[in-house]
């Protein structure tokens, strides 16, 4: 894999306001594990290696143990995950595969019973912040191993 731009030289303010909506979610009311978690989860579904690398990395040196990061990929069939992280998850999966389906009034609903508003508002902007930069790391080539990892709390 060969970088074709880097992006936060080239564009250095729009990519700090992508790094404040980051800064924002190290703050926020989701639970640090949660949040890394639907970051590594939402990386894997876009094939992003550079997020992938960079956030199991992360969760890795917060003491996430290696059987959750190892079981997300099938999180569906591991006793690995608490009922808000597989609330928390379902919902990421469904806005990050988004088109054509939306995100279903159960997926919804089920995370309602987990988070109150606020939090599901920070969960929402987690989903949506990853899924950009999975986005920008795709698109401009950012190669996994040439970064450290992006403490979130």
């Amino acid at each position: 894999m060969t970088e074709r731009m880097n992006y936060s030289a080239v564009a250095p303010e729009a990519y700090k306001s992508m790094l404040a909506m980051q800064k924002y979610l190290a703050t926020s009311s989701i639970d640090h594990t949660l949040h890394v978690l639907v970051k590594i989860r939402v990386a894997q579904i876009n094939g992003c290696a550079y997020c992938v690398d960079v956030h199991t990395r992360d969760a890795r040196e917060h003491g996430e143990e290696e059987r959750g990061i190892y079981a997300l990929s099938v999180w569906r069939e591991s006793p690995e995950f608490t009922d808000e992280e597989r609330a928390a998850l379902e919902l990421a999966e469904a806005m990050t595969l988004i088109a054509g389906r939306g995100v279903p009034a159960e997926t919804w609903e089920l995370a309602g019973k987990f988070f109150d508003k606020r939090q599901l508002a920070d969960v929402v902007l987690a989903v949506i912040t990853i899924n950009a930069f999975t986005r920008l790391a795709i698109t401009t080539g950012m190669v996994p191993g040439r970064s450290k990892p992006v403490l979130s709390k």
